[in-house]
């Protein structure tokens, strides 16, 4: 993918309506927006905050085209995916540049929409994916992880696409990324109150470098998005852990017992922080 920063950096600086809505309220790391028009009407933008430091931000940018690759290696299918560190005077800031998907394959939405059996299929399809990274995982040799959840992922000819690079879930320690949680948040008030709660933000990311975490996620996503379908979502969970990911299944199904429910400390995170679910594209 060629990138005209130029261009980039104008679409950055121009107003609201040139930058299109933003398409996505969770918000947590920023607020992706699709251009209406221009150049860049095909692609999805996520600007990220800078950091003082030079040396932290280029290991930022070859993580993630390290994250990108790992990923396609490991068999999860993206649109393309490119990250530059874009001059904004005062510095350069990180800017995610992406193929954009179409709104309807979205996950979650189609999870809220469709009949039963199709949300089953779309589980299949999603599930298939996070087996496919984990059974893949072992050959880097290095700290990886993945964040699958129904709104990272889209529906596209049957198949699940995911779309979520930022942060890079490679290299970087657990103590690490805690910090990347705090210093790359888009809410200040996270920024300012977050230091004081350092464990139980940093904990945020132990489902995502664990294999049958990450799927009884995806299950617990969708008990709260039907939870009158619950059952068949459990029931799903529990085949395919034992069937598509055998060397964690007693672990993850021991997860499926029951509609999984969210931490109460990130619960409240997002209540207080106004997040909502919405795909995070």
């Amino acid at each position: 993918m060629m990138i005209d920063h130029s261009a980039l950096r104008a679409l950055i600086q121009s107003d609201a309506a040139t930058r299109g809505t933003p398409i996505s309220k969770l918000g947590y790391f920023c607020a992706p927006f699709r251009p209406a028009s221009g150049p860049f009407a095909d692609k999805v933008i996520k600007v990220y905050r800078s950091l003082p430091d030079k040396t932290a931000l280029e290991r930022l940018a070859q993580y993630h085209d390290d994250y990108v690759r790992a990923l396609g290696t490991a068999g999860v299918p993206m649109p393309a995916t490119q990250i530059v560190l874009l001059e904004m005077g005062r510095g350069r800031i990180p800017v995610i540049v992406q193929d954009a998907l179409p709104a309807e394959t979205m996950m979650r939405t189609r999870m809220q929409q469709g009949s039963l059996q199709q949300t089953l299929d779309d589980m299949q399809a999603a599930g298939t994916v996070i087996a496919d990274f984990w059974n893949n995982a072992d050959q880097f040799g290095t700290r990886i992880g993945f964040h699958p959840s129904i709104r990272n992922f889209a529906i596209v000819d049957g198949g699940a696409v995911f779309f979520d690079s930022f942060p890079p879930l490679i290299h970087y320690s657990r103590a690490e990324m805690g910090r990347m949680l705090l210093q790359f948040s888009d809410k200040r008030l996270m920024r300012w109150v977050g230091p004081l709660l350092r464990a139980k933000v940093t904990g945020i990311q132990d489902e995502w470098y664990s294999a049958p975490e990450t799927l009884v996620g995806l299950v617990g996503s969708a008990c709260r998005l039907r939870p009158a379908d619950a059952m068949a979502y459990l029931d799903w969970g529990r085949g395919f852990a034992a069937a598509q990911m055998p060397r964690w299944a007693d672990e993850a199904i021991r997860g499926m017992q029951e509609p999984p429910r969210l931490p109460g400390y990130w619960t409240g995170f997002r209540k207080l922080l106004g997040l909502q679910g919405e795909p995070n594209v």
